[in-house]
């Protein structure tokens, strides 16, 4: 074994400035991997961080109550109503607060109450969606602290926080008093503590208030019950199995994003394909590279194999001494290929840095070690073909050429 390793590398020193190009082409393709694996990951990151990451993973929510219908005379209208108007409620869903956090699967639990109201300033008025939240709790599911402009969170009790775009509607700024009013008539006046920026067309930032959780309690009439109940997990496509699980101990309806994301996971599903079918061409190209040079390494020696063989070398003697310059060429290049590429990539953000309009490569993901494995395992089997070609070899024909 020794003695072999020590002809393959005289084989590769004997001509070094091909050994070299071997071993920067090798590079060449393991840094493509490294950097088709950090771009597929950290773009997958990205978006679920735009997506799924800024969603509760898990929702429990009250089934929308249709009011009732009344008869009447033709041509006669009696009442006209929307059953998204009400707030609806779950009644014992409170309850199972410490029973669903409990579960290992489970990141962060956020109890809600949710319902239209009118925010009025002065003669200004517009319709929002109030959501009510628990003190402590204002990140738990959206990242209210991460699109934070001005002000602060802290949803505390008389404490109102609104989207960029509803502030400039209304004219408003930090420390002014504006009243919600519900559609059952109840109101209460709050301060403008805190403004946030998520974007997305200026559709939440226009259109969604956040309140403690006390507050929506007043306005909705709902002094024990709750709207919704939004569950962040660790594992996002755990949440049908935890879904699944949360119903059976609890009995309440817990449904998973990904029964409204379906489109979403197809997305990302393609986009890892797109990224094996890359990485795989890499590494077809660093064995096509090393089967060809090994290959004419062979045809170039056939003199010194015939000397080995008839010295009495074995046959496997030959084949591993041709596998062993492979596996050379193959750790040389993907240790310097994975070198380049996690230089490369520490000038790009961190995950958590990631921004629009940057981008969003995940350093974290590049599989270095991976890389350099299936480097070795493609050098491997790139030098099989020359190697039983050399083995092949008849020692006195190749002694007389």
């Amino acid at each position: 074994m020794l003695y072999a390793l020590k002809i393959a590398g005289r084989y590769l020193t004997a001509s070094k400035s091909q050994t070299a190009l071997l071993v920067v082409g090798v590079a060449l393709g393991v840094f493509i991997f490294i950097f088709m694996s950090a771009l597929i990951g950290g773009l997958a990151e990205f978006i679920l961080a735009r997506t799924a990451g800024d969603m509760a993973h898990i929702t429990i929510a009250a089934e929308a109550v249709d009011p009732p219908q009344l008869t009447a005379l033709q041509g006669t209208v009696l009442m006209v109503s929307q059953s998204g108007d009400q707030a609806q409620s779950l009644t014992d869903a409170a309850a199972f607060l410490p029973l669903i956090a409990a579960l290992p699967q489970v990141k962060a639990v956020s109890p809600q109450i949710t319902g239209p109201a009118v925010l009025r300033r002065g003669l200004q008025a517009a319709q929002v969606s109030v959501t009510g939240l628990e003190m402590g709790r204002e990140s738990a599911i959206t990242n209210l602290a991460g699109y934070l402009v001005a002000g602060d969170v802290s949803l505390r009790a008389g404490a109102v926080v609104l989207g960029q775009s509803l502030v400039d509607d209304l004219h408003l700024s930090l420390g002014q008093s504006v009243t919600l009013q519900s559609n059952n008539g109840a109101e209460t006046t709050l301060t403008l503590s805190g403004i946030y920026q998520i974007g997305a067309g200026g559709g939440m930032d226009r259109s969604r208030a956040y309140v403690n959780l006390g507050t929506a309690r007043n306005l909705f009439a709902m002094p024990q019950s709750l709207s919704r109940i939004e569950i962040k997990l660790f594992d996002l496509y755990a949440a049908d199995a935890t879904a699944a699980l949360i119903i059976a101990q609890t009995g309440l309806p817990a449904t998973s994003w990904t029964k409204d994301g379906a489109q979403l996971l197809e997305a990302l599903s393609a986009q890892a394909q797109t990224g094996y079918f890359l990485k795989s061409f890499a590494m077809i190209s660093i064995v096509i590279g090393i089967s060809s040079a090994l290959l004419l390494s062979t045809y170039r020696r056939r003199p010194e194999i015939g000397i080995m063989r008839a010295m009495g070398a074995p046959r496997g003697f030959v084949v591993l001494v041709f596998v062993l310059q492979g596996a050379l060429i193959g750790l040389m290049g993907g240790l310097l290929g994975a070198s380049i590429g996690y230089a490369s990539l520490l000038p790009f953000p961190t995950r958590d840095a990631f921004r629009s309009g940057t981008l969003p490569i995940d350093i974290t993901q590049g599989s270095y070690g991976l890389a350099i494995v299936l480097t070795l395992i493609a050098a491997i089997a790139a030098s099989i073909l020359p190697a039983r070609a050399a083995a092949r070899v008849d020692p006195a024909t190749a002694i007389g050429q």
